[in-house]
């Protein structure tokens, strides 16, 4: 019976991820809006100005629409993947083309799905890194296009791998607890440090708390092997950006979706890379 709910797993939980990255397409588009109104609504009511109406906008309302013409999304449109595929990418409405990101969130997370449920199997450990990877993508790609890690994101998982923890799912309770603490600190030590230096900020408090997150998952053995895969993966990849790119030098690369990166291949293969590092 365990063999068989693991054999169904799998490709329940790929099904599962394409729906989720459906939806993920939605709080990466919508969500950094609605931190900017919520941003403006308070600097309003400090100033004592009173904003006009504005129409309903959350990750449920309005309907899923064409940016271009406004004409709401069918359903039958809505298909994660096979609809971008079938309008050959275009606006069933317009044409207007439409960006492939969204098969590409899509498909990512459901790979992702597919790999996490097959190396977990069935049970409390496998289902719970669904949602961390489910999170670390969102996250990633709303840090690659704003620059912003949500609070309303990372703090709820930073909490989640504490509860996770209490019966010590990943690590036990007192490394996740120490896991968050110094995972918050080391960063913001380098914050700090970085910014006495040149008088300029290296990175954002979001790095500190999406880092805080992982070492509550994960425990505080994780950090360093997570450090240095992310730190890897942003030096290759942000030199390749400014060579096949043309970046400025100047552009500040987002962190987070290289912390977001190494989180999940450390979740996945944690002990090992622990062990190698003499931390196991």
């Amino acid at each position: 019976m365990p063999l068989l709910l693991d054999t169904a797993f799998v490709p329940l939980a790929a099904l599962l991820g394409l729906l989720v990255g459906s939806f993920l397409n939605v709080v990466i588009h919508r969500l950094p809006k609605m931190m900017h109104a919520q941003w403006a609504a308070q600097a309003a009511e400090f100033e004592g100005r009173t904003l006009p109406p504005q129409t309903p906008y959350n990750l449920w309302q309005p309907p899923s629409q064409c940016p271009a013409c406004g004409a709401r999304v069918a359903v039958l449109h809505n298909i994660p993947v096979l609809s971008y595929l079938l309008l050959r990418g275009r606006c069933a409405q317009c044409g207007v083309r439409i960006s492939p990101r969204y098969p590409i969130v899509e498909a990512l997370t459901c790979a992702l799905s597919f790999w996490v449920a097959f190396h977990f199997g069935f049970n409390v450990a496998g289902v719970s890194t669904l949602v961390l990877t489910w999170f670390l993508i969102g996250l990633s790609f709303i840090d690659a296009d704003t620059t912003l890690l949500p609070d309303s994101m990372t703090l709820p998982l930073l909490w989640l791998g504490l509860l996770l923890n209490i019966n010590a799912t990943f690590t036990p309770l007192r490394d996740a607890v120490i896991g968050a603490c110094c995972g918050y600190l080391s960063l913001w030590l380098v914050y700090w440090g970085f910014k006495l230096a040149t008088g300029r900020e290296g990175m954002g408090y979001g790095d500190f708390k999406l880092l805080a997150a992982i070492g509550a998952w994960l425990g505080w053995k994780m950090l360093l092997p997570v450090v240095l895969l992310s730190s890897l993966a942003g030096a290759v990849l942000g030199m390749g950006l400014i060579v096949l790119a043309r970046r400025g030098r100047n552009i500040p690369i987002p962190f987070g979706p290289y912390l977001a990166i190494a989180g999940f291949l450390a979740s996945l293969y944690g002990a090992p890379i622990a062990q190698r590092l003499g931390l196991g």
